[in-house]
């Protein structure tokens, strides 16, 4: 008995202890977000930034620039110095943002948008012919949609029968069946969902939003929600431009292992606080020989150090770096070459490599005037879209090309994916490959391009993010290329990045709602009382009719609400309004267990039975009740969670883990504090 006493006993203080490791970020989130709006409002107040544009400097990494670009008199270092601050507690907060309970709009404020397809202007678009006959079977199909709610392309079939017309007179081939021709449609408008779906993401960052919320509603509506952003107009700027499709070519590796040196040089530089001329990146270091190695992803030697470490302000007793504030570096080649240890290379891969921890601190270092300096004028680097990961790291992809776009988006007709035939020129039989058509004008300047650079490779950048960038094999005269992917999934995400920047999608925004950030507080603040008012209700209440039994089940009750809570963050659940509704019920929920199990204790005191005796009694007859009690409401809130959307999900989620937590709190660790006291104590009467 004493060895099973042990084993609870030391797996209910292991839980305590984790819910308290998980807890700790959500303890700490308050103050950090405190400081970071004190630093904002202050470099605000020095240079003219707005909330927003700060806040998108911090996110893209160039908020040191802007603070330069604006600040001219002697506050400038000032505001470099809260700007280092700020970037260094902003990374700090990311990290601890990532293990804590995130709110949801309805709590933390924002905006919230939907989308839809504008399906008679994709109609109109995507028609053959044009005429009066056309627009009144597309206004009568959307008057229908509208008053009665019916499918549209299923009232535009109907409609075009009813006035015997074919669909193949203003949509797909001569002949073609009008199934086959409403299918096609309804892909084209499928399509064009993704196509923004593939804008937005990759225009979010400019919010400097941490975790959007962007989501597929069905097969014709996108759903956003920016927590923290309150200008709706802003928002949908930023959301509803055309994106910027280009194709730039990659500079030689020569070039960048060039400016590669020359920045490892400044860096270098930096870290000794020694002065910096474009005569010092050629002078006294050129006698050495200078060839730039980049470790492999698989064999560096990596350490962390912290941000003051990297560019030289390591104090002479510097405290451990804080949690957010560390980069990977490669420790073998980190004292003569500080920016290229920050980079990785991976097997068979031409691109550099930036391990996903470092993303920030080169951005930073790019941006620094010395570095700007240094860069040729008819070049920029530029980021991958996607991470890439090999083994348990990810990486960003970096690329140097040139400014000047060879191609743009509008001189592409069509992007698909279609199965590689093996020869000669495909990468294998049964290989996918996208293929990619160019109109007239295209057509010429891609045989150019093509015709003067086989060997080099091409990127294809949306909105100024690298989502691939193959080499050029052959000349390309036909105006019809080939990208040879292999992995389909991939080759789909490249079509769908071709499309999203040569055909604007059309969509309409639907639903426009902001919830404003006193609404949120006033939410919590009210969410917050109705939990603290229920839980001192429950526990009077308890300790009023059960007595010393009462303390023990409270007891229980403050570690459910503790293990609910700890549970979301670890999970990085988020906390909605619904949500603290879910929390309040379970406090309710919590103590049924304990109530039916003291009724028990107390039916079996009553018969004569020992105080033992009838605790064992009480538990073993309870457990039945209290199990099916609570399975049928999981149940219940599973169901809820699997059809539900937004606010019920919330509740749904709140809900499911408390009731899981009441049972092993009600069965398990009041069983576990009434059998440690009466095997210690001689206890002769038991108040309850």
């Amino acid at each position: 008995m004493q060895k099973e006493h042990a084993f609870r006993l030391v797996l209910i203080l292991v839980l305590i202890v984790l819910s308290v490791i998980s807890l700790y970020p959500t303890l700490q989130l308050g103050g950090l977000q405190k400081g970071e709006a004190g630093f904002i409002e202050k470099i605000s107040s020095l240079s003219g930034l707005g909330k927003a544009e700060i806040e998108a400097g911090l996110t893209q990494g160039d908020l040191e620039t802007l603070v330069r670009e604006k600040v001219n008199d002697d506050s400038l270092d000032y505001a470099l110095e809260l700007s280092d601050k700020l970037i260094k507690l902003n990374a700090r907060l990311i990290k601890v943002e990532g293990n804590a309970i995130r709110q949801g709009l309805d709590l933390q404020g924002g905006t919230y948008l939907v989308y839809e397809v504008d399906l008679p202007q994709l109609l109109r678009e995507k028609a053959k012919n044009k005429d009066d006959r056309l627009e009144d079977i597309i206004n009568a199909t959307q008057r229908e949609t509208d008053r009665e709610g019916t499918d549209f392309f299923s009232a535009l079939q109907a409609n075009f029968r009813s006035r015997d017309i074919r669909l193949n007179r203003y949509y797909g081939r001569k002949g073609e069946a009008d199934d086959n021709i409403i299918k096609e449609l309804q892909q084209e408008a499928e399509d064009a969902i993704d196509r923004t779906l593939e804008n937005i993401r990759n225009r979010i960052d400019q919010f400097g939003v941490s975790e959007p919320s962007i989501q597929k509603e069905g097969s014709r509506r996108i759903v956003i929600e920016l927590a923290g952003i309150q200008n709706i107009q802003r928002a949908k700027s930023v959301i509803g431009k055309t994106a910027l499709l280009e194709f730039k070519l990659v500079k030689d590796a020569d070039i960048v292992v060039s400016l590669i040196n020359d920045i490892d040089r400044i860096l270098r530089k930096l870290r000794k606080g020694e002065a910096i001329s474009v005569e010092s990146l050629t002078g006294d270091d050129s006698a050495e020989t200078d060839t730039t190695t980049i470790a492999d992803g698989e064999k560096a030697e990596d350490k962390e150090v912290s941000i003051e470490e990297l560019f030289g302000e390591q104090e002479q007793e510097q405290e451990q770096p804080q949690e957010g504030e560390e980069v990977v570096i490669d420790e073998k080649t980190f004292s003569e070459k500080p920016f290229s240890s920050l980079l990785r290379q991976i097997q068979g891969r031409n691109e550099i490599f930036v391990p996903v921890k470092n993303e920030r601190a080169v951005q930073r270092i790019l941006q620094l005037p010395e570095v700007q300096e240094i860069i040729p004028g008819d070049s920029e680097f530029l980021w991958g879209r996607e991470t890439t990961t090999m083994g348990e790291e990810q990486y960003y992809d970096l690329h140097l090309v040139k400014k000047e776009p060879e191609l743009l988006g509008s001189m592409l007709t069509n992007a698909q994916v279609q199965i590689g035939g093996g020869g000669q020129s495909s990468l294998q039989a049964g290989g996918a490959e996208v293929h990619m058509e160019l109109n007239g004008e295209g057509t010429k300047k891609f045989a150019v391009v093509t015709g003067m650079n086989v060997g080099k490779f091409l990127a294809i950048v949306l909105d100024n993010k690298v989502a691939s960038a193959p080499r050029i094999k052959e000349k390309i005269p036909s105006g019809s290329a080939r990208i040879e992917v292999g992995e389909m999934e991939e080759a789909k995400d490249l079509a769908l990045v071709l499309r999203a920047g040569a055909l604007p999608a059309p969509i309409h925004s639907i639903t426009e709602n902001t919830v404003g950030p006193s609404l949120g507080h006033d939410s919590i603040a009210k969410g917050k009382n109705s939990v603290l008012i229920g839980l001192l209700l429950v526990i009077l209440f308890m300790i009023f009719y059960y007595r010393a039994s009462g303390i023990v089940a409270d007891f229980a009750l403050m570690l459910n609400i503790v293990f609910v809570l700890a549970f979301m963050a670890g999970f990085h659940a988020t906390l909605t309004l619904p949500g603290i509704a879910g929390i309040i019920l379970t406090v309710g929920m919590a103590v049924d267990a304990n109530v039916l199990i003291f009724e028990r204790i107390r039916e079996e005191l009553q018969t004569g039975k020992t105080i033992r005796a009838s605790i064992d009694s009480g538990y073993n007859r309870a457990f039945r009740t209290i199990l099916d009690a609570n399975v049928t409401t999981l149940i219940t809130a599973v169901v809820l969670y699997s059809f539900g959307t937004g606010p019920i999900k919330g509740f749904a989620l709140t809900l499911s883990i408390g009731i899981l937590a009441s049972m092993f709190t009600a069965i398990v660790v009041t069983r576990l504090v009434f059998e440690m006291i009466t095997s210690r104590y001689a206890i002769k009467k038991l108040s309850i």
